[in-house]
């Protein structure tokens, strides 16, 4: 292998697999559009508004969905055909995007609209996601799995930084109705995708039931340690350390700062996902992959706690970088973890509970790190919360020993 490929990220899955190719290109597409009209949304709410507490339920009409159909919408993966499934929810999402244009386009502008249309959106995606993460492992070779979740990282970084940004040029530009339609037209790389992708029924064995339960999931779960492990270290780093809800208290009181510092601010850990996504080709011979999450989760507390420390805005901003490539590598392995070491007739279920505590834990951890900033201060609780993160992954990491000798080449859960 070329020292050029045992450093940037691994394109192999990409050409090796023309499905799992179309796959990736039209979420990467769709999810880009997707985040533009995330800020659409807000900033039209605000408009109609003036109120940043109506912007602020727009995150939890989405919450809610995410959460109570996140499991759901992994059983549904468990039972039904998964390319059937990928392509409804996918159509729904894209019947949404043209609700939202179509009443830009016609003047009608009402808040409540667009609440029901963020709610509904959360409801197609916690669908759509399971089906469409479970479909993976059966494209792919085992081998080529960290390489393919490095790709999605990207995807999700690139739209996450991107996104949001062509969003408020393109709003400001040409209104609201151009960011809608403009993700209606990405959404078609994304149907396009799910249309040429092959039957995905899940295998479910002889004498397994018709029906996939949730609970039979949550069952599964409570069997299988090392996948717990890797749901328990992201709550550690995302519920304990996350500083985000700080942001806008930290910009002033730091660094003197402004709106744009808070910009960079929140941009700073989206750039280091990039580029731990872009210099991710190393990750392919890692195979204690327990250990590199316990590493990584680690790395991510204490560069948080380092930003807590930080006075100079640009140190702040790099270690901000540092937390953002350490939650990649992080975010990698515990998806292969959870691809590799679960049956397919389980899959969905499992990435049902990702998208519980992806979706979840974040949000905890704005609620705890500004209730502890107001009953402390910022920098304690930013430095409080790195270094507890550490504290509680080591501990894990030692209460759990077998997790750190997780081998990928004999994946147990």
């Amino acid at each position: 292998m070329p020292p050029r490929a045992r450093i940037f990220a691994d394109l192999t899955p990409l050409r090796t697999s023309p499905d799992y190719r179309r796959l990736w290109c039209g979420n990467t597409v769709s999810w880009m559009g997707q985040q533009m009209t995330a800020l659409a949304v807000s900033l039209q709410v605000y408009a109609l508004t003036g109120s940043t507490f109506s912007v602020g339920v727009v995150g939890l009409c989405s919450l809610g969905p995410l959460v109570l159909f996140g499991l759901y919408g992994g059983a549904v993966a468990d039972t039904v055909d998964r390319r059937t499934l990928g392509l409804l929810s996918a159509a729904g999402a894209t019947v949404l995007s043209v609700v939202l244009a179509a009443a830009a386009l016609a003047g009608y502008h009402r808040v409540w609209l667009l609440y029901t249309v963020v709610a509904l959106q959360a409801v197609c995606f916690a669908m759509n996601s399971p089906a469409r993460s479970s479909m993976i492992p059966r494209l792919l070779p085992t081998e080529q799995l960290p390489a393919a979740n490095a790709l999605n990282s990207l995807t999700s970084s690139l739209g996450l930084m991107g996104g949001p940004m062509l969003g408020g040029v393109i709003v400001g530009l040409w209104g609201y109705q151009a960011a809608y339609l403009i993700d209606v037209a990405a959404f078609s790389g994304s149907l396009y995708a799910m249309w040429r992708m092959p039957s995905m029924r899940p295998d479910r064995g002889e004498g397994a039931r018709r029906r996939a339960s949730v609970l039979d999931g949550l069952r599964f779960l409570a069997t299988r340690p090392n996948l717990r492990m890797t749901f328990f270290t992201d709550l550690a780093a995302m519920v304990l350390a996350q500083p985000r809800a700080l942001f806008p208290a930290i910009a002033v009181l730091w660094f003197g700062g402004d709106a744009k510092t808070v910009g960079l601010l929140v941009a700073a850990p989206a750039v280091g996902a990039v580029l731990g996504g872009l210099f991710s080709g190393w990750l392919g011979g890692i195979r204690r992959h327990g250990l590199a999450i316990l590493i990584a989760v680690t790395a991510w507390g204490a560069a948080v706690a380092s930003f807590g420390l930080a006075r100079n805005l640009w140190l702040g901003l790099c270690f901000l970088a540092v937390a953002g490539c350490a939650d990649t590598i992080s975010m990698v392995f515990r998806s292969t973890m959870l691809q590799a070491a679960t049956p397919d007739a389980m899959r969905g279920r499992l990435q049902g509970v990702f998208i519980v505590v992806v979706a979840g834990g974040p949000r905890l951890g704005d609620f705890l790190a500004g209730t502890a900033a107001d009953l402390t201060s910022p920098a304690a609780t930013v430095i409080g919360g790195g270094l507890g993160c550490v504290l509680v992954v080591t501990a894990l990491g030692l209460g759990r020993r077998a997790f750190a000798r997780y081998d990928a080449r004999d994946p147990q859960p």
